[in-house]
């Protein structure tokens, strides 16, 4: 059962929808315990107290803030819960924007809402179906404890209600300094080879990603158990780093990527040209669409033009 983050009441405009946010991913990440190398003796590490040296149980800590001055002040769970905020208990909806603007960096880790109750269930698919017509996301505030406010995404995925935790926009340090530190000329073909790679790898599944580090602990494990040889790269697998001739490089992949998917070369570029000769043909009859719409606005201004004139004429002729 996925972790539940918390209880909230979802603001849709007027209508309130008692939700409860939980944990949408899990983690593989492979985990280490820490030993000592002379007796392989694990490591622990205990709470102690800096004032009296008492170890202490995890119901004895609690939590407090310092002030700049060094004294601390004790917060406890419950004031926490009873702060006067309105996004304590609510994901308050600040409004709506496309999914496509918010900037992938702003993403952080989503989340499901459900519905906590039978009578929760209409309101929650009436947000659900007006977010999918109108192919927005709402944006909300929510109060998480301990860790103050959080903004929240909230899009429909399937049947369900998605909360992407988000970024603060102050969060999202600025990107001066990581691009290129000098001008670089790009020649036609160049850029050409790359698009061409790029179509040869056709699109991702993702559904076929999966984490081969954890894998390669897991054999190298299983391997020093059954006191084996630890597993080796196969020979061709180590690539050399650096940059090599460009054209090459991407020749090369793409000539890979076609293998691998099966795909024959001709086949491959007589497609490129015809989606290409489609996009020009595309691009034609959109130009030429404009161009009579401007003949006829020009027409119409011409023979308004025409008209003015010669009511002015029968006005002095009168």
């Amino acid at each position: 059962m996925p972790p539940t983050i918390g209880s909230f009441t979802l603001a849709f405009g007027l209508v309130a929808i008692p939700v409860q946010m939980i944990g949408a991913t899990r983690s593989h990440k492979i985990s280490f315990r820490q030993v000592h190398t002379e007796d392989m003796g694990r490591v622990k590490y205990r709470r102690t107290c800096e004032a009296d040296g008492a170890v202490l149980a995890q119901d004895e800590i609690g939590r407090a803030w310092e002030a700049p001055d060094g004294r601390l002040v004790p917060v406890s769970d419950d004031e926490l819960d009873e702060m006067p905020l309105p996004t304590a208990k609510t994901i308050e909806v600040s409004g709506f924007l496309e999914l496509a603007a918010v900037p992938p960096e702003y993403f952080d880790r989503p989340y499901f809402l459900t519905p906590q109750s039978e009578a929760a269930n209409k309101p929650y698919v009436l947000m659900r179906e007006a977010l999918s017509k109108a192919g927005k996301a709402a944006v909300g505030k929510y109060a998480a404890r301990g860790s103050g406010e959080a903004l929240a995404l909230i899009y429909p995925a399937g049947d369900v209600l998605v909360a992407h935790r988000l970024h603060w926009p102050d969060e999202i340090r600025s990107a001066a300094g990581a691009e290129p530190t000098a001008d670089v000329d790009l020649a036609d073909d160049e850029v050409g080879a790359a698009l061409e790679y790029i179509s040869a790898m056709g699109d991702l599944d993702m559904q076929q990603m999966h984490d081969q580090y954890a894998e390669a602990v897991q054999a190298l494990v299983e391997a020093k158990v059954g006191h084996q040889a630890p597993p080796t790269p196969a020979e061709g697998e180590r690539e050399e780093a650096g940059v090599t001739d460009l054209m090459s490089a991407l020749k090369a992949a793409t000539d890979r990527a076609r293998a691998d998917r099966g795909q024959d070369e001709d086949a491959q570029v007589h497609h490129m040209h015809e989606r290409r000769a489609t996009k020009k043909k595309a691009s034609a009859k959109k130009t030429a669409k404009k161009a009579t719409e401007k003949k006829a606005t020009t027409a119409k201004k011409t023979a308004a033009k025409k008209t003015a004139a010669k009511k002015t004429t029968r006005k002095r002729a009168g």
